[in-house]
């Protein structure tokens, strides 16, 4: 099953992670232009926050060889930034750029990136969870890995079930994480801090989840 999934990467060697230190005030976000160089281009745009500041910031980047605006208008500024280094000279030496190159290879599609003073916040589509799992254990060997939120790609007969959406998000969320798993590998408060609510909603929603199910596909409880 296609999933959605959002995450946090901490991993402070990822572009521009270094450089929002400088301008805390300002939200980027940044997409990749594909290209087979290893000088890959990136799109920011600067959601929030003054647009001097980040040019400036942008000037005093060592990774930044160079950036145009693409326009003037009143939207979100967005620039073209070409980094002065390539991706192996960007990493660690013991860094996998490789295994970061194979990612772009899987089944797919990351469409927002944000820029956090720790790392990335990435949002995407994954064809199912295997492949998501493939993300989590590269981030894991390089930082971290944590998943906030998921939920299937798209549902077209998702009313048939009967759960809500918050419960079928705290469902997908708990069996992600390991929290059915025997032993169990994420406590309550562990899911709910991902999905911004308290454990106690957590639990309900997992329990009235658990009985939907059930009265959809057993007929529901004996009475």
């Amino acid at each position: 099953m296609a999933l959605r999934a959002t995450y946090e990467i901490t991993c402070e060697h990822l572009p521009f992670v270094s450089m929002v230190a400088s301008v805390p005030d300002a939200t980027l976000l940044v997409r990749l232009v594909p290209s087979q160089d290893e000088y890959t281009p990136f799109i920011v745009t600067v959601q929030e926050g003054p647009a001097p500041a980040v040019e400036k910031a942008f000037d005093e980047a060592m990774f930044v060889a160079g950036y145009t605006r693409l326009d003037e208008s009143d939207a979100p500024p967005q620039y073209k930034v070409l980094p002065a280094l390539s991706m192996s000279d960007h990493f660690p030496e013991d860094f996998d750029v490789g295994g970061l190159k194979a990612l772009a290879d899987t089944d797919s599609l990351v469409d927002e990136i944000r820029v956090t003073q720790t790392g990335w916040i990435q949002s995407g589509c994954f064809a199912d969870r295997a492949t998501l799992a493939e993300f989590q254990s590269f981030w894991e060997r390089h930082g971290s890995f944590r998943l906030r939120r998921i939920k299937p790609a798209s549902r077209p007969h998702a009313e048939a079930d009967g759960l809500t959406e918050p419960q079928r998000e705290a469902l997908l969320a708990a069996a992600e994480q390991g929290y059915f798993a025997v032993p169990r590998d994420a406590s309550l408060a562990d899911i709910a801090a991902g999905l911004d609510i308290s454990a106690s909603s957590l639990s309900e929603r997992l329990r009235r989840g658990q009985l939907a199910l059930i009265e959809t596909y057993f007929d529901g409880p004996d009475a």
